[in-house]
């Protein structure tokens, strides 16, 4: 088994489907330079694949190839991102190179067009319509500021002035999966352009609750999506995207583990366990560019509001069952202007501003003793930001160039709590407080770059990694109401060359990242949930290498490797000492290799034929502190192949063809631990009709 581990070690590996274009409108496959595409951020204002960063850019091709569905989908094909399935969309816990959080606010970054989301409980959605998704891996601080500190992730969806045309599409599979969808893009005149699109998705659900005798994880969602363009000027352009999404989900298929082995039985609970969720989110963008500089406005609102119900104690019995309420509200401004790119010396000024408020209430029903508890919490948070880059290239000699970058952050947090106790008879408030944290900080960074004369860079950055303290929604002592912030210092070097006459493109990085009072979850004293704490010290350092390209016309090959060794330095909870433990939650490897291959015209009946293969591996991952339960190694292999002709394609998938048996998510409560068992082998069939 180890031998999977460090063969990929030897290879130089990958994700970005780039290289292949398909001419819509004459099929005809091309060879392309890999330098003709140009994967650019806003903020980073050059292509990725010569910044002096970690960064994948994974195209909407790859995605629909790879059949990626939703976010959890997507982490596998990038290194050392991962993804565990919690069992609902409630939370969704994210690790770029050992920093996430399994609770409350997450370590790394999502932005939806430009959007920032904040809480975990609205990163699951549904992909349609994406035009590209970005992961940049390392703190992002300096530019995306708050709780950036792992990385980021940008997803794009399209643009109406760049693409025009209908798609609607129809996928189903086994265990009652369906999926439908529909968009349209189209332009009133030249300068305005306009989007609609929609989707619905129903799962009957893989794992039956042996109580019940139902399903305990099916789900139903839909979104809809609206989005103008509006070019004013030729300057100017206004961009209004909106985006509605709701979901009804069973979730929460977990079963007791064997005391042993820990593997899970059977899913086994009496009370039906869901969660609903409702997300609004709106932006508008302004961009206004001269030959000199840029200016861009991003001005977000979004509201979500979710209702949570679990059979906290997983049992037949009735025991506890838990109902959260939750709304958020969320509103931010980012404005910033920077220069075109055009001379040696570059630079970016930005400011943002947030205000988000957050209203929960927690009851816990003590079924067996007919009372319950109920908290309340009014968490309104708001911060501001201060940030600057400058780039200068040539520095004392062709090809060398020096990055600065330093950004001010400040929030404020506070808390009204109120804790009552009720009975059939009574209600007695038991507690009540009101405080306040407020959060300030520094984060520099810099960067050299020497690029080759003729081709490829080294580069080398330092940066500093924060992420705010905040306020605890569960806790039974004073002294765990809040948790402080946690900050690192990273150091990267890395190198990326092109290959085979640009046919491929070769990428190594090596990291090392020393953090301070890391946010750990823990359970609560009695058991019943979980609460943040913070650790003295913990380190993680490895190694991402990836390639990617076009080895020849129609054939394209990606594959990536990542290795995390994530442990803690001194970390004690009670008389227990952590030192030494690896961090839970971070696989030690994570490892990808795919092909997509292409056909134009093999017979006069199709146009096009495409088959699509690949194999995710995730190494060892332990789910505790103490590292005494892990789930070892395992891989999944998926494919695709699809046909067209004119305006129809039809596609056939798999996912996890091997039917691997794994753990999906893991914990602890009440003196048991409860886990859920990997999705089994699916298969399904897709039906697109474009025009």
């Amino acid at each position: 088994m180890k031998l999977l581990y460090y063969v990929p070690m030897l290879l130089i590996l990958s994700q970005t489907v780039l290289g292949v274009d398909v001419e819509s409108d004459t099929l005809k496959l091309r060879q392309v330079d890999l330098n003709e595409v140009v994967i650019q951020s806003f903020k980073q204002g050059r292509d990725l694949r010569i910044a002096p960063i970690a960064a994948t850019s994974i195209s909407g091709t790859a995605i629909r190839n790879r059949n990626i569905t939703n976010i959890k989908d997507f982490s596998a094909a990038i290194p050392n991102l991962f993804m565990p399935d919690y069992g609902s969309k409630l939370t969704s816990p994210v690790y770029i190179r050992g920093i996430g959080s399994k609770i409350n606010a997450p370590s790394v970054g999502l932005y939806v067009d430009g959007i920032p989301y904040f809480e975990k409980s609205a990163f699951d959605f549904d992909f349609t319509e994406i035009d590209r998704i970005e992961v940049l891996r390392g703190p992002q601080g300096t530019l995306y500021g708050r709780n950036t500190m792992g990385g980021i992730i940008n997803v794009y969806t399209k643009s109406p002035l760049k693409y025009q045309g209908t798609n609607i599409v129809f996928s189903g599979g086994n265990y009652t999966n369906i999926d439908a969808s529909a968009s349209h893009y189209g332009r009133i005149n030249k300068k305005l352009g306009y989007a609609l699109s929609g989707n619905y998705n129903h799962s009957g659900g893989y794992f039956i609750n042996m109580y019940t005798g139902n399903k305990a994880d099916r789900q139903n969602s839909g979104s809809g999506r609206v989005r103008l363009e509006w070019e004013l000027q030729p300057q100017l352009t206004i961009q209004l995207i909106s985006n509605l999404d709701y979901s009804d989900q069973g979730g929460y298929p977990y079963a007791v583990c064997d005391s042993v082995t820990h593997k899970p039985g059977s899913v086994n609970y009496n009370d039906y366990s869901y969660y609903k969720r409702l997300i609004s989110t709106t932006g508008i963008t302004l961009e206004y560019h001269t030959e000199q500089y840029s200016i861009n406005s991003q001005t977000a609102f979004q509201y979500l509001n979710d209702h949570q119900g679990i059979d906290q104690d997983f049992s037949p019995q009735p025991v506890y069952f838990a109902k959260q309420d939750q709304r958020q509200k969320m509103v931010s401004e980012e404005f910033n202007i920077k220069s075109t790119g055009k001379g040696q010396y570059n630079w970016l000024f930005g400011a943002f501003a947030f205000w988000q408020g957050i209203d929960n209430t927690v009851i816990l029903n003590y079924l067996s003793k007919d009372y319950s508890t109920r908290k309340i919490y009014d968490t309104p948070t708001y911060g501001i930001a201060l940030y600057h880059q400058s780039s200068i290239d040539n520095l004392f000699t062709r090809g060398l160039s020096l990055t600065l970058g330093i950004r001010y952050d400040y929030e404020r947090a506070s808390t009204d709590f109120i804790y009552h106790k009720d009975t059939q008879s009574q209600s007695e408030q038991v507690d009540a407080f009101y405080s306040k944290l407020n959060f300030s900080q520094i984060t520099p960074k810099i960067a050299l770059q020497y690029m080759f004369p003729s081709a490829g860079m080294i580069y080398a950055t330092v940066a500093k990694g924060y992420k705010t303290g905040g306020f605890n929604t569960s806790f039974e002592r004073d002294e765990d109401r809040s948790f402080l912030p946690e900050n690192s210092w990273n150091y990267e070097i890395g190198a990326k060359h092109p290959l085979l006459d640009k046919r491929l493109q070769a990428e190594v990085a090596f990291f090392w990242i020393d953090w301070k009072n890391q946010q750990i979850s823990q359970p609560l004293p009695s058991g019943k949930g979980s609460m943040l704490k913070n650790a003295g010290r913990s380190r993680s350092r490895g190694i991402e290498l990836s390639l990617q390209g076009n080895l020849f016309n129609g054939f394209m090959l990606q594959t990536n490797y990542g290795f995390t060794q994530a442990t803690f330095k001194t970390y004690t909870n009670g008389n227990k000492s952590y030192a030494g433990n690896f961090l839970p939650m971070v696989p030690a490897h994570t490892f990808s290799v795919g092909a997509d291959y292409t056909i134009s015209r093999p017979c006069n009946h199709i146009d096009r034929f495409t088959i699509s293969t690949n194999y995710i591996g995730t190494g060892r991952i332990y789910w505790k502190e103490d590292n005494n339960v892990s789930q070892p190694y395992y891989g999944q292999l998926n494919g695709k192949i699809s046909a067209t002709k004119d305006f129809l394609t039809f596609a056939i998938w798999a996912k996890n063809i091997t039917n691997t048996e794994y753990t999906a998510f893991y914990f602890e409560t009440g003196g048991k631990g409860l886990a859920q068992k990997g999705r089994p082998f699916t298969i399904g069939a897709d039906i697109q009709v474009s025009f």
